[in-house]
């Protein structure tokens, strides 16, 4: 049994100058690399819905579409994940700077040195591999974990998370539930909260928790989704507490800060019965108080 030779990795060069095309074209299948052309932002952005490269070679300064406008718009697509890196004859730092702004992840300057150009490939040709491999394994591992950015745009989610938010109807356009929740779950991350945030989906949707995890990279926060089941809840109250099933119900609603009115017709209650309620709690919980109550609660859910 003998094993296939690896792909040669595909590199797409986007410059509009022919003479700089031909160069690096030889140059980069003379060094084991498939060298894929385009003249101008347009053209890029057209070859990439056909092709997908593995590295992007771009441009900074073209007519038309130049690469600055032609990255952010490549970032944007479902080639996000590919590496660019942008050639300019500019080496001032507000260039450098608006080319890793755009979406880059490094630059070289012209006149291109080609060793220092393969060493910086296959850097970040290695590092855009061990990113792929990591994303299949948790796709294949069923994780459900999505990275949000502090805009709330998705930069990347396993199937199941996608999956999980599509059944809650979290992501048909801009002024969704979670568009809505990204100030909350931004908090959350920069609090490095372990409380999850639950956002409610569409009518008949189910809730989803977010937890957060880490920061998945610059700007970038990384959660663990889930279902929400407030029933799932109740079950794990009435069993810490030795509550009746009603009880439990009463209590859930006191940690997520309901008043006795609310709760009553939540629970389709009248206001004497969760009173009643709220003193068998008080007394099973060893509490004298909704305040303390609530705290109890909130640790038996945070430890599920």
């Amino acid at each position: 049994m003998t094993l296939e030779a690896a792909p040669r990795p595909v590199i797409l060069v986007v410059d509009d100058t022919p003479d700089t095309l031909g160069f690096l074209t030889d140059a980069l299948e003379s060094e084991g690399y498939t060298a894929l052309v385009a003249t101008g932002g347009p053209q890029a952005l057209a070859l990439v819905e056909r092709i997908t490269p593995d590295l992007i070679l771009l441009d900074a300064m073209m007519p038309v579409l130049d690469g600055f406008e032609t990255c952010r718009r490549l970032k944007a697509g479902p080639i996000a994940h590919v590496p660019v890196i942008f050639m300019t004859a500019l080496s001032d730092t507000e260039h450098i700077v608006r080319g890793l702004g755009a979406g880059g992840v490094d630059y070289v300057t012209k006149p291109i040195i080609l060793g220092e150009l393969f060493a910086r490939l296959r850097v970040h040709l290695a590092t855009a591999q061990a990113t792929r491999s990591a994303q299949v394994a948790l796709d294949t591992t069923g994780s459900f974990l999505i990275a949000l950015t502090r805009a709330g745009t998705v930069v990347w989610a396993t199937p199941q998370a996608l999956q999980l938010l599509g059944a809650a109807r979290l992501q048909d356009g801009a002024a969704t539930p979670l568009h809505s929740a990204i100030p909350s779950l931004a908090e959350a991350a920069a609090r490095g909260a372990s409380n999850p945030v639950v956002v409610h989906g569409g009518a008949d949707a189910p809730a989803v928790e977010f937890s957060f995890v880490g920061s998945a990279g610059a700007g970038e926060y990384l959660f663990r989704v889930r279902q929400h089941d407030p029933r799932r809840a109740d079950e794990i109250l009435a069993q810490r507490f030795a509550l009746t099933a009603r009880e439990a119900e009463v209590l859930l609603w006191i940690a997520r800060g309901k008043a006795n009115r609310d709760i009553g017709e939540i629970l389709s209650l009248s206001p004497r019965t969760v009173n009643k309620h709220l003193e068998t709690i008080f007394a099973k919980l060893g509490v004298e108080n909704r305040a303390s109550a609530a705290v109890l609660a909130t640790r038996a859910l945070d430890e599920r």
